[in-house]
């Protein structure tokens, strides 16, 4: 039998009050189902509605953390990492629904030294499709795409993932605290995750998929309220610009920087998607960021004396994959 373990649960929310009375009964039904020290911790990321007063009303017994200014993702998830007790971290959408046993098949995980975390398979809320399963890393040349989904019906099976989702990832809080949480320059949204993820799996930890793990999640929710399509897709692109930046290093970052001026920002701009230009001129302006991420990277590679790239990444996932009973999606 696994050894279970205590849990901290983070949940960022903005202008969330009327999720969090939706799907916080849940959580908390989930964390006492799994029979384990807990605590919830809400950081309220300058919240304009009535979620402050909900909670303190509500949920007194949640340890509620007030952002000043709007900050994204990355900053209030790791303002609830610091506060946190707890060994392991589940870091929770405020729009998702976790199911009663969630907790239950992912205790196995952390009995091994090299895990750094499991995420559950993601269901619509109507419980009818797939939303998120494990991830595998396909290269289109020196870009990463994490975009073909897998998963097994096998009961144990260890599946892998380049990256847990940040809508439900459960990580090993010492070594998510080495790794000093999620990168900030990702704020407000997208990509963090799969940044975490990365350098998780350079770091020469896993990652993991867990079919039997189910939770409900209302995609984007809080995204397309409160930005147009334009500004998701200026983020959206950035944002991955900024992860081939942080992960690519000599010739491989010269070819994958030329393949996406040349044959993805110049096209996508000579036919009026000038969206695209921003995202490639906010990029730009990171280098510093850039600089520092790489750098303390790096430093935690030497540290962990591991030295993997991006592509010796998929060739380690590839391995846990072998023998496995895998379904693609």
């Amino acid at each position: 039998m696994s050894v279970k373990k205590n849990v901290s649960i983070i949940i960022p929310n903005f202008n969330g009050a009327g999720l969090l009375e939706q799907y916080l009964p849940f959580t908390v039904e989930a964390a006492e189902n799994a029979g384990v020290e807990y605590e919830i911790i809400v950081v309220d990321d300058a919240s304009t509605d009535d979620s402050v007063v909900f909670l303190e009303t509500n949920y007194p017994q949640i340890s509620l953390i007030k952002n000043v200014t709007n900050k994204g993702f990355s900053f209030s998830c790791n303002r609830g990492m610091k506060v946190a007790r707890y060994d392991l971290l589940l870091f929770l959408n405020s729009d998702v629904k976790l199911s009663g046993d969630y907790f239950e098949n992912q205790w196995k995980y952390f009995e091994q030294d090299n895990t750094f975390g499991v995420m559950g398979r993601i269901m619509s809320m109507d419980e009818q499709r797939m939303e998120d399963t494990a991830r595998f890393p396909n290269f289109l040349g020196f870009r990463i795409k994490a975009s073909s989904f897998f998963y097994s019906n096998q009961k144990d099976p260890s599946i892998p993932t380049t990256y847990l989702s940040g809508a439900n990832a459960l990580v090993d809080a010492k070594k998510m605290k080495a790794m000093g949480g999620f990168d900030p320059i990702f704020s407000p949204f997208y990509a963090e995750d799969l940044d975490l993820g990365l350098r998780a799996w350079r770091l020469g930890w896993k990652c993991y998929y867990d079919h039997q793990s189910v939770c409900f999640h209302q995609v984007s929710t809080t995204t397309k309220k409160h930005c147009t399509k334009n500004r998701v897709k200026e983020i959206y692109y950035r944002n991955r610009f900024l992860v081939h930046a942080i992960h690519l290093e000599g010739v491989s970052f010269w070819m994958w920087y030329l393949h996406v001026l040349f044959l993805e920002v110049t096209p996508k701009f000579l036919i009026g998607k000038f969206w695209i230009w921003r995202s490639f001129r906010q990029f730009l302006s990171h280098s510093q960021e850039i600089a520092r991420s790489k750098r303390q990277l790096n430093q935690l590679m030497k540290k962990n004396k591991s030295s993997f790239s991006l592509f010796e990444v998929k060739k380690i996932i590839t391995l846990e994959m072998k023998g496995k009973e895998i379904i693609w999606r």
